[in-house]
């Protein structure tokens, strides 16, 4: 079966659209993004890399390819010292466009242009600053008429307000999804949850959601707390949700990267293609509409949401799907053949292999952001007596925490 048609918009109507998975996180693995700026000018640097791991999500069975701009805004490529800067916002942004359109429509898959938090609006006094920041990158993706916007990663609703309003101001006709990296409870600054989505809708959002930060179970529990708020505020709108690849019960307000593991060592946390099953199905039974995924997502993991939802989208299946396991009947082992079935991988818990491993982590819970002495940004590299303080810092919190 062909995927869905239509535009965006249409095809959320008729059933699930299955997003993509996180770039910047899959290609740092592969050697072609740098961790720290998590900056996307592989899109120049690298091209076939981007290219292929386009290709990758799409066999996976993806409807929507996102353009890899993440963090693509001028004052991110020029931060502390970090020389992307070179390549400019509009060629990067251009080059990431011309990538995901060569290997997207030929497939039916729709593009989608991207635009994030930025180092301004931790140092912003108003609004416009911010919003000049994000039309620097929008001039690109208005050009190259992109299916649809997602505006995502904020951890301040307030940041993400302005940046949906900015797009709505300069590209009216687009559809806008607003995802915010927070939890179940509030964002960053304890704005609630729920009230974080109608005020997505009010700015102007079509689809606003969560991504990023927490695990898929997290995020749903977050996008069901934005849904039941708006409709009681009575508005509307769709749904959609794109986590982490990695299980993060104990992460706190901040996400995984407040946990210890973070960014180096989180394969222990890797989720398995069978809990990409249960996410895809609770996320649908939620409403959600638009469902994928971000840090952590491999093309396998998106597969296995696009198989769990194929009845949903009208009998279509991605490449060499695994259906629960049916493939193992070829195996040469009839151990291994005897876990060819669904009630096998779905009532497995498994091992991780490491001997006296922990179960969980205990986060470090700085508590600072937007305002702090310590977030604040500059073009210029991060100076020893930075360091020194943020070192300090560290020393005296622990120290407090153990005081309490």
């Amino acid at each position: 079966m062909p995927r869905s048609t239509g535009t965006f918009m249409e095809r959320l109507e008729k059933g699930p659209v299955i997003g993509d998975g996180g770039f910047v996180f899959a290609l740092e693995k592969r050697g072609y993004v740098e961790a720290g700026p998590w900056t996307p000018e592989a899109v120049i640097e690298h091209p076939e890399a981007v290219k292929q791991l386009h290709r990758e999500f799409l066999r996976a069975g993806a409807d929507v390819c996102q353009a890899f701009t993440f963090y693509a805004s001028e004052d991110k490529l020029n931060n502390r010292g970090h020389g992307a800067g070179k390549h400019g916002v509009y060629g990067i942004n251009e080059a990431a466009c011309k990538i995901v359109r060569e290997v997207s429509y030929p497939e039916g898959a729709l593009i989608a242009g991207g635009v994030s938090q930025t180092p301004t609006y931790l140092t912003a006094v108003s609004p416009e600053e911010v919003k000049a920041e994000v039309k620097k990158q929008l001039k690109v993706f208005k050009e190259q008429k992109v299916d649809l916007m997602i505006a995502e990663y904020y951890e301040h609703v307030e940041e993400a307000e302005w940046h949906v309003q900015a797009i709505k101001e300069y590209m009216p006709d687009t559809p806008v999804c607003a995802s915010l990296a927070i939890n179940e409870d509030s964002d960053v600054h304890g704005v609630p949850t729920g009230e974080c989505g109608v005020r997505l809708v009010k700015a102007g959002a079509d689809v606003v959601g969560v991504n990023c930060h927490f695990d898929p179970f997290r995020c749903i529990a977050a996008v069901v707390k934005m849904r039941d708020a708006i409709k009681a505020a009575g508005l509307k709108c769709q749904f959609m949700v794109q986590p982490l690849g990695y299980w993060t019960p104990d992460a706190s307000v901040q996400g995984f990267i407040d946990l210890p593991e973070f960014p180096f060592a989180l394969e222990p946390r890797i989720m398995t293609r069978w809990d990409m099953h249960r996410y895809a199905r609770e996320a649908w039974d939620a409403g959600i509409r638009f469902i994928g995924g971000c840090c952590g997502y491999e093309p396998y993991h998106i597969r296995a949401v696009s198989e769990e939802l194929s009845e949903e989208r009208g009998g279509y299946l991605p490449f060499n799907g695994v259906r629960w396991g049916q493939c193992l009947q070829k195996h040469t082992k009839p151990w291994v053949r005897a876990r060819a079935h669904r009630e096998y991988w779905e009532t497995l818990n498994p091992g991780t292999g490491r001997p006296y491993s922990a179960s969980l982590s205990k986060p470090d819970t700085w508590g600072i952001t937007a305002g702090h002495e310590l977030v604040q940004q500059h073009t210029t590299g991060t100076t020893e007596e930075e360091l020194k303080k943020g070192a300090e810092f560290k020393v005296q919190h622990k120290a407090a925490a153990v005081a309490n």
